[in-house]
């Protein structure tokens, strides 16, 4: 007969951790988790979903603490108890094998991801060249919608614009920048930046959402925010068309903002001999993880409360999952009749979307309420 041996239990930790960490998807931690009582204690208490998650989106190691809405918490522990240390080491391995699998079921089914403009460094004519006209490719009177900065003799300055995300934790995968081209002008000339950069951030902690909404748009606001991410720089070609920049890896947003760096000019404007940017439309592609989790900054330290909901985290699945088929729909009321609520809220929902598929569950030692609340039984 041949002869097996359980690495976990015949092994040292470190080279059992080792061999559990090649494992680059969510399921087959939870998977692993399930083989045996020895493996579901060794992957529970040696962290094994968090390091997977802590690998693929570094900056999810400012989670400070996780939360999880009352009720939850009362109904698991009783009135009056106090989590143990296996209680919060068990959730703590949900909770992350979760936000991984949403991170993957989002990537899946990309939607639009900005909820509106916020500001821009410099706007030559407001509020006919605002930022918020970016995010139309409507014309309006017979004339073009678009943002133009001001003009500089510097062909190296540098612009930015700012946008607001339809959630505070959103999973980016590309961005697409527009430059305008004047058709209004003599050689009808194009106004692309020679290069672009991403950031993403939150607002400081001085500032809400309704302090950021009535800044002036035509004001920079770089200042007002923390930059957590930063991408690479892309090259822009001088080309009328929506040029797509699509990030390395998935990148995920906390704090909801995003900052379009436009570095260097091109074009001279023949009237003034002055070089100017101008952008048409944006356009980023994503899915936001709100409202199953959310975020609660801590300044100034920057860390942040990580907050679960298990329950909404199962209906999105569900929505996806049974809804995998239907295209979408033109009114918001049908859309929530087909996609379901939690689906509908979570504005990822994409037509034609391939369903997750999955392999019969092993043998559960412990319970089944854990590979449940990962929608996976």
């Amino acid at each position: 007969m041949e002869t097996r041996v359980d690495f976990v239990q015949s092994l040292q930790s470190d080279m059992s951790i080792n061999i559990l960490a090649c494992l680059n998807d969510p399921v087959d931690v939870v998977r692993a988790g399930s083989v045996s009582s020895p493996w579901h204690h060794f992957v529970i208490t040696n962290g094994i979903s968090k390091q997977l998650c802590l690998r693929r989106f570094p900056q999810l190691s400012g989670i400070e603490r996780i939360t999880e809405p009352d009720w939850i918490t009362t109904e698991t522990n009783g009135v009056g108890s106090h989590n143990s240390i296996w209680d919060i080491m068990k959730r703590d391995h949900n909770v992350y094998a979760s936000l991984l699998h949403a991170i993957t079921t989002l990537n899946t089914c990309q939607s639009e991801c900005i909820a509106y403009a916020v500001s821009a460094s410099s706007t030559d004519r407001f509020p006919a060249e605002s930022v918020a006209n970016t995010l139309t490719t409507r014309r309006y009177l017979g004339g073009h919608s678009y943002w133009s900065s001001k003009g500089h003799a510097d062909p190296d300055a540098p612009e930015t614009l700012i946008y607001k995300l339809k959630a505070d934790l959103c999973v980016i995968s590309k961005i697409s920048v527009q430059p305008f081209e004047a058709f209004y002008q003599p050689g009808h000339p194009i106004y692309s930046a020679k290069s672009v950069r991403f950031r993403l951030g939150h607002p400081k902690n001085s500032l809400d959402e309704n302090d950021i909404v009535q800044m002036p748009q035509q004001q920079p606001a770089d200042d007002k925010f923390i930059w957590t991410y930063t991408s690479e720089v892309y090259p822009m070609e001088q080309k009328n068309c929506l040029q797509q920049f699509k990030l390395p890896e998935p990148v995920l947003c906390i704090g909801g903002y995003l900052q379009i760096e436009l570095l260097g000019r091109v074009q001279r404007q023949h009237s003034d001999n002055l070089f100017y940017t101008c952008v048409s439309h944006v356009k980023v592609m994503g899915g936001p993880l709100c409202p199953a989790f959310d975020i609660d900054i801590r300044e100034p330290s920057g860390k942040f409360a990580l907050k679960y909901n298990p329950e909404v985290f199962r209906w999105m699945l569900q929505s996806f999952s049974e809804d995998s088929n239907i295209s979408p729909m033109p009114s918001e009321e049908e859309a929530v009749e087909h996609v379901g609520v939690m689906g509908f809220l979570l504005q990822a929902y994409h037509g034609g979307i391939e369903p997750m598929v999955w392999d019969e569950p092993m043998e559960w030692d412990d319970d089944d309420e854990e590979m449940d609340e990962l929608g996976i039984l």
